[in-house]
């Protein structure tokens, strides 16, 4: 080829990349001081931004027909005005422009007590966005701030709406407000920040992706997509990934490091300054997480129940400040087998007086008075000491069971009997208890009352474990009366399976609770019947188990349920909720299913030798070890399993219509304890039957 056809086409091509208005990928920014993760991705994708220290500065070197992006740099203490001089400038230069968090002239820049907090709402797609993006599709912000701003035809809005990952009931009679819009044809304006979608955890993140491809194509005329897409929260380990040898042991330490990592176990010098004062009566016991340098306590004052599901406007995650007896036990547990496994005696020391500290504060007044009928009984929590929840204390129970044979102590063994008796006790003659019995009430009734009670409640949830912790203390007595009440509670249970259970969040979660007393039904009694329930539960759980090794959530009967999926807009985030809308919504529950499931299924594959069950145990333990939070930003999550996972986009995102126990909320206890205790059962080859023997 000649210089001069050489020269030719270099000629051409430089046309041809300034028609498209972005001759070198160059963007003008202005973006204040800082880094931001908009314009660290353009810049590891290619682009080559110039970021200057004002949006006029940005405007005005800004070529004819480029693109701009003025990011809001003062958020989310006040928007940035734009000037007259600013909209001269992008008109007259025929600019692509992104406003974040701008105001224009004639208005007045908001600060203060203008802005507004979002709470349950969510973002709201309201036009075709792409490939990715259509309408009625849901993301969010978490809660930021954002202005109130006018808009006739707006890209995306906010509004509190129903639904898993679309707005089911669509936005007709529910209150909205713009976060995108288009004004004056160039200019995209939001009214909150989006740019910095990783430091603040805007989810999901491939549909926050998918929107900056929207944007950036927007504003270069040119079609964009990214290679990479940065994150400061993620799973462990990729869906498709060989896992290492060292992994399960590396999840049990992560696990228990994360008590640390977020300063969990409580310490004298902030009882009152931060626990104390976020708790209150107990009813929203909710506040900003601890300083990074806050000191970790040793378990003797207990341990707090995790990260309520809220995420700030900063990108870090709400505590909630209480102190609940199921908790304490549940924790006391994983310390306690995790310092076995991996040799930590500090952890073993923590597991103690966390057991200490338990039957310390939640057996006080009357049920520590042998003359009172709520003698034995463990409260429900610091702020509800005359509240009893059986399938609370049948967790508090179990956990200290387990820690007190690792630490080779019987030191609890007369409370633990107490505790199991006073639970049998205030169980009817027909095996089962109810959901909640309160102080006053058996004061005044009695205990025989409840135990002479003709009263059926096929609700695994509230029921099972109680029928768990009788069978084990009947192999451990050989009192028949443990193993009597209990089995005539499982079989009226599961002689009404399924079309007659009640269930809380979702019908799977009732399974998962039933397959622990059906093993160990089978571990004390090995009949064909018996074993048949075992088969036909985990059955019904397997059609659920997805190839990666998640159980799917699934709603029952919604007249059955006790928080079913949203009937309104106005529905959401008003109570406990399941994390999806309809059955198929690709979502794991760690919360009320999984963690629970994984135990269970441990201790039914050790009773039965079945393969069927092992495969389905070992797959749900590789999911997990696969889906625990890894972060270096928000150290107070680092090790951490959310309630929720959608195995399908692998990522934290579901449904966060439950008020406080949200798709990322966390819990020392229920989530944390019990996977991090079976994943250590397994990989010591053993059960809990086994250990506590």
């Amino acid at each position: 080829m000649s210089f001069k056809e050489r020269l030719l086409i270099a000629l051409l091509s430089a046309i041809m990349m300034v028609a498209g208005g972005c001759a070198d990928q160059r963007i003008y920014v202005h973006s204040g001081a800082g880094d931001n993760d908009l314009v660290s991705l353009l810049r590891e994708e290619g682009f080559r931004p110039k970021v200057k220290s004002s949006p006029e500065a940005a405007l005005k070197a800004a070529h004819e027909g480029s693109a701009v992006l003025l990011l809001g740099s003062r958020y989310p203490d006040t928007t940035q005005a734009l000037s007259q001089e600013d909209l001269d400038l992008i008109h007259g230069k025929d600019l692509r422009v992104f406003a974040e968090f701008a105001t224009f002239p004639g208005d007045t820049a908001v600060s203060g007590s203008g802005l507004k907090e979002i709470s349950v709402e969510r973002v709201v797609v309201t036009k075709e966005l792409g490939d990715s993006l259509s309408p009625m599709a849901l993301l969010t912000v978490n809660r930021g701030v954002y202005y109130e701003a006018e808009s006739d035809d707006p890209l995306m809005v906010i509004a509190r709406v129903a639904g898993f990952d679309e707005a089911v009931f669509g936005l007709e009679g529910t209150p909205s407000h713009p976060l995108v819009f288009r004004k004056d044809g160039n200019i995209l304006v939001s009214t909150s920040k989006l740019s910095d979608f990783a430091r603040l955890r805007l989810m999901p993140e491939k549909r926050w992706q998918s929107f900056w491809e929207y944007v950036l194509s927007d504003l270069t005329g040119r079609k964009v997509s990214f290679k990479s897409w940065p994150t400061m929260i993620a799973p462990a380990y990729s869906r498709t990934v060989s896992l290492p040898a060292s992994a399960r042991p590396e999840a049990i330490r992560k696990g228990i490091e994360w008590f640390f990592n977020g300063h969990f176990l409580v310490h004298p010098s902030w009882k009152e300054s931060w626990l104390m004062k976020y708790m209150g009566d107990g009813l929203m016991p909710v506040g900003p997480e601890l300083p990074e340098d806050a000191p970790d306590g040793d378990g003797s004052l207990g341990v707090l129940e995790g990260h309520c599901s809220a995420v700030y406007k900063d990108g870090h995650q709400a505590y909630r400040y209480w102190l609940r007896d199921d908790v304490q036990g549940e924790s006391s547990m994983a310390f306690a087998i995790a310092g076995e496994l991996l040799g930590n005696q500090e952890w073993k020391e923590i597991s103690e007086r966390l057991s200490d500290y338990s039957f310390k504060e939640f057996r006080d007044g009357p049920r520590n008075d042998p003359s009172s009928p709520s003698f034995g009984l463990l409260s429900w929590a610091y702020t509800h000491k005359w509240v009893y929840y059986g399938d609370d204390n049948a967790r508090s129970i179990l956990g200290t069971i387990l820690a007190g044979k690792v630490l080779g102590t019987d030191k609890w063994e007369q409370k633990i009997n107490e505790a199991i008796e006073a639970n049998f006790r205030t169980t009817g003659r027909d095996g089962f208890r109810g959901p909640r019995l309160e102080e006053p009430g058996i004061q005044g009734n009695g205990w025989e009352y409840y135990h002479d009670r003709n009263y059926v409640n096929p609700h695994p949830h509230f029921e099972s474990w109680l029928w768990a912790c009788y069978l084990w203390q009947y192999a451990h007595t050989g009192e028949k009366k443990y193993l009597d009440l209990a089995e005539k509670g499982i079989s009226t249970t599961m002689a009404a399976y399924p079309d007659s259970w009640s269930w809380t969040n979702g019908i799977q979660q009732e399974r998962a609770r039933m397959v622990l007393p059906l093993a160990w039904l089978y571990r004390v009694s090995p009949t064909e019947e018996h074993k048949a329930w075992i088969d036909r539960i985990t059955s019904d759980i397997a059609v659920n188990q997805v190839e990666c090794g998640a159980i799917r959530e699934e709603l029952g009967d919604p007249f059955k349920g006790m928080f079913g999926a949203e009937r309104c807009n106005a529905d959401y985030g008003a109570n406990e909720a399941p994390l999806i809308f309809r059955n198929g919504d690709p979502v794991a529950d760690m919360l009320y299913t999984s963690n629970f499931a994984i135990f269970a299924l441990n201790e039914a594959a050790c009773a039965t030798s079945d393969p069927k069950i092992r495969k389905m145990a070992d797959s749900l333990a590789e999911f997990l070890v696969r889906i625990q939070v890894r972060s270096e930003g928000y150290k107070s999550v680092d090790g951490a399993w959310f309630r929720a996972f959608n195995y399908r986009n692998w990522d934290y995102w579901a449904s966060n219509a439950d008020a406080g126990w949200g798709a990322q909320s966390t819990l020392t206890g229920w989530i944390q304890s019990w996977i991090i205790t079976t994943l250590a059962l397994m990989e010591k080859g053993t059960s809990y039957w086994d250990i506590t023997r």
